[in-house]
């Protein structure tokens, strides 16, 4: 039980500084400039049902699409923490650019703005998947803690859903009440503790590849 408590706040905390909602706020609301509340509130429920599906997707196929390709888990701990630490790094020093994927009208008229850029790749972008294919990896091989552990996961996504959706929502409230100089260093804090978890992700990793190859004895 202490486990899946741990893997749930872990998987939520970690998801919810990876997406940062935070910073998409004024993204969000250039992209809906014009729109009324009932539009933001539209828009902001479907980009969190997209989001949702995606990391369901790689939450359920992700370790199956690994091994196909015959990458470790070990290594995936790996990858995603150095992902997740450049991440980190990037939002703690002010230097995160999401400009570029912002199209230059906002008028949607060319896609669904929910989907793209709002889903993929605000949200669901390469920490987010990072992140999840992460805590999959901490799954344990028992056949009612992996079902358990996945529901657990699954779980933590849903919640990290509903407060992105709640921050997008009331998007000019917040930004009215924290401001720019707020959310900057809401982001740069945030940064400082996704590079740590990416950090972690990365000993762990290392460690277990050192045990799988022998290097060190397993406990």
């Amino acid at each position: 039980m202490q486990h899946l408590l741990t893997l749930f706040v872990s998987t939520f905390s970690t998801l919810l500084a990876t997406i940062n909602p935070l910073e998409a706020l004024p993204i969000f609301l250039q992209l809906l400039e014009g729109k009324d509340i009932k539009a933001h509130r539209q828009v902001a429920l479907r980009a969190c049902i997209y989001a949702t599906a995606l990391l369901f997707f790689f939450l359920l196929f992700g370790a199956f699409i690994l091994r196909i390709f015959g990458v470790s888990l070990s290594m995936v701990r790996i990858v995603g923490g150095i992902i997740l630490m450049r991440i980190g790094f990037d939002l703690f020093s002010g230097s995160s650019s999401s400009g570029p994927i912002v199209p230059a009208s906002g008028d949607g008229a060319k896609g669904d703005i929910a989907f793209v850029p709002l889903a993929m790749p605000l949200m669901c972008g390469p920490g987010a998947i990072a992140t999840t294919l992460g805590m999959t990896s901490l799954v344990k091989h028992d056949a009612w803690l992996e079902v358990a552990s996945i529901g657990v996961i699954a779980g933590a996504i849903l919640a990290t859903m509903f407060v992105t959706y709640l921050c997008l929502a009331y998007a000019d409230t917040l930004l009215a009440r924290i401001g720019p100089q707020g959310i900057d260093a809401a982001t740069r804090i945030i940064g400082f503790f996704v590079a740590a978890m990416g950090g972690g992700l990365i000993f762990h990793g290392v460690m277990e590849a050192l045990q799988h190859y022998g290097v060190i004895a397993a406990h």
